[in-house]
């Protein structure tokens, strides 16, 4: 298969992609990497390897770019171009670390909205204490939404985690401040409604306070409450490994104690690191679209890759538009 790259989006471009890259090329001997982005940037290795292709420019879509002018206006940027390889049927996927935003809109704009979706949604894999992490969506593609809404996310999380995760009845959760069934605004309220009456192997509300300890395997929200989640998480790991390194390096007896406790630590760190877990999916679209981590490292951009590759040969593009054109019949008869 084929996956469109976008070299010059995220933190640490290119080199974090091209790492991510290499190990991808490594691992599996029947992809074929779209390279789009600065050539001279790219390097011997893969510039000259049999299943790369390179797509020269220059132009890229900065951080701080407003995401519909930048796409509509840069119209060579890498991140465009590679999105561009997927519409055309050049590519089966494309992968970018770059603006959330723009890639949002290039999605949307470029590859398209898939049959019967109302509102794709943007949906990482986030870390839990067991380990199998859970998928949380949408965490900003939609800042309002529906509650018809909330129901195609959980019909396309369902789908994701079965074919990608490989669960055989994922867990359906539905983000609220209590357990109860009548709590919440209306929009939860009439999507808890919607959501149980799909069917999924639907839990019913879950909490915030539950999601690290594995409540769910997917937990539907609308993109303003998704985004405040995703944050929370991320701002609080990043805080407390702060605080244990500030405590493990403040005196010479806790130093010494750091030393002996390190495996323990690096057994933790590792559970709640987001390399291993791939990007953000784009749900909803004509073909897969995964926005890497922004400060992705070489391991995490090559999960990213990976990411993309099954859902491409899971045909989960296709799944999640049947799922949804079931569901439609359902509430027709």
């Amino acid at each position: 298969m084929k996956i469109a790259v976008d070299v010059m989006g995220g933190d640490h471009a290119p080199d974090s992609v091209l790492d991510g890259c290499r190990r991808a090329l490594e691992a599996f001997g029947d992809l074929h990497l779209i390279l789009t982005g600065d050539e001279s940037l790219v390097g011997e290795e893969l510039t000259g390897h049999d299943r790369v292709e390179i797509l020269h420019t220059t132009e890229k879509i900065e951080s701080d770019d407003v995401p519909v002018k930048a796409v509509r206006r840069k119209k060579d940027a890498s991140m465009v171009v590679a999105v561009r390889q997927v519409k055309e049927g050049r590519a089966d996927a494309a992968v970018s670390a770059g603006n959330t935003g723009a890639l949002m809109t290039a999605g949307l704009l470029i590859a398209g909205r898939a049959d019967g979706v109302e509102r794709p949604a943007l949906a990482p894999m986030l870390p839990t204490m067991d380990g199998g992490g859970f998928l949380l969506l949408d965490v900003g593609a939609n800042m309002e939404a529906k509650p018809g809404h909330l129901a195609q996310y959980a019909l396309m999380g369902d789908v994701y985690m079965k074919n990608v995760r490989g669960l055989e009845r994922p867990r359906i959760g539905l983000l609220n401040v209590g357990g109860e069934s009548g709590k919440g605004t209306e929009l939860v309220k009439q999507a808890y409604e919607e959501i149980d009456q799909l069917p999924l192997h639907f839990i019913g509300n879950v909490e915030a306070r539950d999601l690290l300890e594995g409540v769910a395997d997917v937990v539907v929200t609308d993109g303003f409450s998704g985004n405040l989640v995703l944050k929370t998480i991320e701002g609080t790991a990043m805080s407390l490994f702060q605080v244990l390194r500030a405590e493990m390096t403040s005196s010479l007896k806790n130093k010494l104690a750091a030393g002996v406790l390190k495996p323990a630590f690096k057994k933790v760190k590792n559970k709640m690191d987001y390399a291993e877990y791939g990007g953000a999916g784009l749900f909803g679209l004509h073909a897969p679209v995964i926005k890497a981590h922004g400060s992705s490292d070489g391991q995490a951009f090559f999960s990213a890759l990976r990411q993309a590759k099954t859902m491409h040969e899971e045909n989960v593009i296709e799944t999640i538009g049947d799922a949804v054109k079931t569901a439609e019949k359902g509430e027709e008869a």
